[in-house]
């Protein structure tokens, strides 16, 4: 196998923009139409123009993406450590080298404004610096053994092919935290992005991959609708591995896939993160955290804060802030660089979020701020005088949205952030960290942040949720051996008795 320097190969910065042709299937190192005539549109979502066209893979285009990667993955996983290495820093440098064209694609395909899109590229990059050095982490052990003249080597091997299937809020860093790992550990990867995003979720990623000089056939991208090819890109039976990020319900379907074919399913899934201030924490702070964990990406991330949890003696205090900052935010297009609230990804996911509103507000809530929409724009809203089971407090409601519940005491806001099915992130405030850290305990979360707000992401600890929030753990020494698989080696030095 033979790769190609970033330096030398063909690229231009016109490669990475949203009039490039993205027409086209990855496989095999080679940019093919799909089996079926189809082709998808792919929306701007802040102005509805259709702004490129994909190709609707079948699932004859995925069974031939995973016998590519299967045959590929068996020469791959021979190269050396130190080359694989060296394929992670050149798509980091390409990043970089085109951060502006991948930031304006993000904000065509996906939304983003750029306060978000350069969080993304930012997190990705730190990720991309750290999955280079996977390929000398893969380390085993030696130990003793009980029998006579016998030594015992316990050593990691690539899984294989791993399927990853990647969400549209985050599509270049979410799937680029399963892609790059998995690659980098010596796996083969078949790629499906989201239907809403599938250039900067895929085409993008296989075309920086081309560009560094990745091998054929280490890499497939097979773009398509998930209902029609969704399925067998869970349950291939070439595949060792599925990396999912979505919501709850087609992740549960997508587990089911993965343990049918013996597949290990490594699953980030929905939230409803509480956001807890205590009365003795410093509501100013509070509140700009709260700002920004509600309203990043217009709320569509599964880390934001879907509940604002605040305690009685300062609930009048923190929602008039809370309201005076959120009608401060600039909602419009992403392409305008003081956009903060850029536009929902489609008309489905916006009358979610507007229906869960007005429940709300019929169940007896207080619209202080916001509740209605141009076209996709939905307007910074903020609810008080919410209960833990009104609509917009129960439901993941993915959205620019703040319900603010009150609580009487520690007790009852352990109660309340628990009071639901899912499991992934959460934080507290309070000026006493003890305090603080004896709440953040009790609560039944994978990830907890003390005077922060739940967004947060770090390459070297471990991201994930419990309960309905997920399996498995990305990130570091957890992802790594999500993705790779022990094996035991023995060896007899000398005759061994046996008692026949």
């Amino acid at each position: 196998m033979t790769q190609q320097s970033p330096q030398t190969a063909q690229v231009e910065a016109s490669d990475f923009s949203i009039d490039a042709d993205w027409n086209g299937l990855f496989i095999d190192g080679e940019w093919r139409p799909a089996a079926g005539d189809e082709t998808i549109p792919v929306e701007n979502p802040a102005t509805r123009n259709v702004v490129s066209e994909v190709p609707a893979g079948t699932v004859a285009d995925v069974d031939e993406a995973f016998e590519t990667a299967a045959r590929a993955q068996e020469e791959w996983q021979e190269v050396l450590p130190q080359e694989r290495g060296e394929i992670i820093r050149d798509v980091q440098h390409l990043i970089e080298t085109y951060h502006e064209e991948l930031t304006e694609l993000l904000a065509i395909e996906s939304g983003s404004a750029r306060p978000k899109a350069s969080r993304e590229f930012t997190s990705t990059g730190e990720m991309m610096h750290d999955v280079a050095t996977y390929p000398f982490r893969m380390t085993g052990s030696h130990s003793q053994s009980k029998v006579e003249g016998k030594e015992n080597i316990v050593k990691r091997e690539p899984v294989g092919v791993v399927s990853v299937i990647s969400p549209w809020n985050f599509p270049f860093q979410l799937s680029l935290r399963a892609v790059a790992p998995a690659i980098a550990l010596g796996n083969s990867v078949v790629l499906k992005p989201a239907t809403e995003t599938p250039i900067t979720g895929g085409l993008l990623i296989a075309r920086l991959f081309e560009a560094a000089g990745l091998p054929e056939g280490v890499l497939n991208v097979v773009t398509g609708h998930g209902s029609e090819i969704g399925d067998r890109v869970a349950s291939h039976p070439e595949m060792s591995a599925v990396a999912f990020t979505g919501s709850t319900s087609v992740g549960r379907r997508v587990a089911r896939n993965a343990a049918g074919a013996f597949a290990l399913p490594a699953m980030e899934l929905g939230g409803n993160n509480p956001h807890v201030v205590l009365e003795d924490a410093d509501v100013e702070r509070a509140v700009d955290a709260g700002i920004f964990g509600s309203f990043m990406h217009q709320g569509q991330i599964c880390i934001s804060i879907n509940r604002h949890l605040v305690h009685e003696d300062i609930y009048d205090e923190y929602v008039e802030r809370l309201v005076e900052r959120a009608a401060e935010l600039k909602v419009g297009d992403p392409l305008e660089a003081d956009t903060i609230v850029g536009p929902i990804i489609n008309e489905a996911e916006r009358d979610d979020i507007l229906a869960y509103v007005e429940q709300s507000v019929e169940q007896g809530a207080t619209l202080e701020l916001g509740g209605s929409a141009e076209g996709l724009l939905v307007e910074p809203t903020v609810l008080s005088d919410m209960e833990n089971d009104m609509a917009a407090a129960c439901n993941e409601h993915f959205g620019p949205v703040a319900p603010v519940v009150p609580f009487s005491d520690d007790d009852e806001a352990v109660e309340l952030a628990n009071d639901t099915e899912y499991g992934l992130s959460a934080s507290v405030h309070s000026e006493r960290i003890s305090r603080a850290r004896d709440v953040a305990d009790r609560i039944d979360a994978g990830m907890v942040h003390i005077n922060d707000q739940p967004i947060n992401n770090e390459p070297h600890v471990p991201f994930g949720g419990t309960k309905a929030s997920g399996m498995g753990r990305y990130n570091g020494e957890w992802i790594i051996e999500e993705l790779t698989e022990t094996k035991w080696t023995s060896i007899q030095h000398q005759p061994r008795d046996y008692p026949f």
